[in-house]
């Protein structure tokens, strides 16, 4: 704490992202990171901008990406908004959608950035616990608020609310903005994004970090109705009007060019996590569902906590979160099938003793 910071900085908690060692040994499964290169498609599009062009602006609009999102996901460009990462875009739609009133309503375990934003922009909000299977139940969201967030599937939990029942909370709440936030829709689930036509207090948040393997490039997304894409874009031009840089807008797009990859990818992770839950199950450990590419397991007889200190010296990093309900639990990102056996085979001897 410093005498020269505002009153806000003072009151914040910020947010604590997943470790990134240095150390390039180790068996990384604790950021749910894709283990897979991008489609060189991808790799070939961001070469062809390290030119000259580097000394003009990018296309403030982002209108070659969002052309290329809204053909690809079906709806108008006028419908797409473009942000640096998920992130962003979230933070965005805090300022532009969710401050109202009435309080922000999310799951009681949730993505942890949630709280710090509605501290950072001043949002009342109260948690909705989720139930004894660590599950949304819609019916618990029945209550006064003035907007709605949650991811789905919901992290760190990995568990997914299915299309139906979103419809169900958007049906109950029309005069709400629901905001889902799809960080891992592609590896299990179905996307609300063929809701948004039909609901204009939906709006729908995705990411390139996971799926298409762009962590490190930082393109982030929403779709919903023009009216709550306008109130985006005015603050986003109110804060940086360059969000993306030339060579994010080129890869970007061009990971919508190459579905096969895509979507190759997409299935061998969905294959390696049924078989990394069905190998960690024979060891004891109780794995959540999941939709995403990560599982939530604990063991009956470990503590979470210690485990994870036992792998890091097996050089591998799971994440582990001291919350209340989940302090028992791992999240653990799915790897190549290779890192999965690394991962398998020590719990195996660290269990044994």
């Amino acid at each position: 704490m410093s005498r020269f910071w505002s009153t806000l900085v003072n009151k914040l908690t910020p947010y604590v992202p997943g470790e990134q060692p240095k150390l390039t040994s180790l068996v990384k499964l604790n950021t749910n990171e894709n283990p897979y290169a991008p489609s060189p498609k991808v790799l070939q599009a961001m070469q062809a901008e390290l030119a000259d062009t580097l000394r003009l602006y990018p296309d403030p609009n982002g209108d070659h990406l969002k052309a290329t999102i809204a053909k690809y996901h079906g709806v108008d460009k006028s419908q797409v908004f473009l942000g640096n990462g998920s992130d962003e875009v979230l933070a965005h739609a805090f300022a532009a959608l969710l401050q109202h009133d009435a309080p922000l309503l999310f799951p009681d375990i949730s993505y942890s950035f949630y709280p710090v934003y509605c501290g950072l922009f001043g949002v009342d909000y109260r948690q909705v616990p989720l139930d004894a299977e660590f599950a949304i139940c819609v019916e618990d969201y029945d209550q006064h608020c003035g907007a709605i967030i949650f991811p789905n599937p919901n992290a760190p939990t990995a568990k997914l609310l299915p299309l139906a029942a979103v419809e169900s909370l958007l049906q109950r709440h029309p005069e709400q903005v629901v905001l889902v936030d799809e960080a891992y829709i592609d590896f299990g689930g179905e996307s609300a994004i063929g809701l948004v036509d039909h609901y204009p207090n939906l709006l729908v948040v995705q990411t390139l970090s996971k799926s298409r393997s762009l962590a490190g490039l930082r393109v982030g997304f929403a779709i919903g109705h023009a009216d709550l894409i306008e109130a985006l874009e005015r603050v986003k031009n109110s804060f940086n009007s360059y969000p993306l840089d030339k060579v994010a807008l080129a890869g970007a797009a061009a990971s919508f060019g190459d579905e096969a990859y895509f979507q190759e990818k997409c299935q061998v992770i969905i294959a390696t996590r049924e078989q990394l839950s069905s190998q960690m199950r024979d060891l004891g450990f109780e794995v959540l569902p999941s939709a995403a590419n990560f599982i939530f397991a604990r063991h009956p007889q470990h503590d979470a906590a210690q485990l994870a200190a036992a792998l890091r010296k097996h050089s591998i990093i799971v994440r582990h979160f001291k919350q209340d309900r989940i302090e028992q639990f791992l999240r653990i990102s799915i790897g190549t099938d290779a890192e999965c056996k690394l991962l398998v085979d020590a719990l195996h001897k660290l269990l044994s003793v």
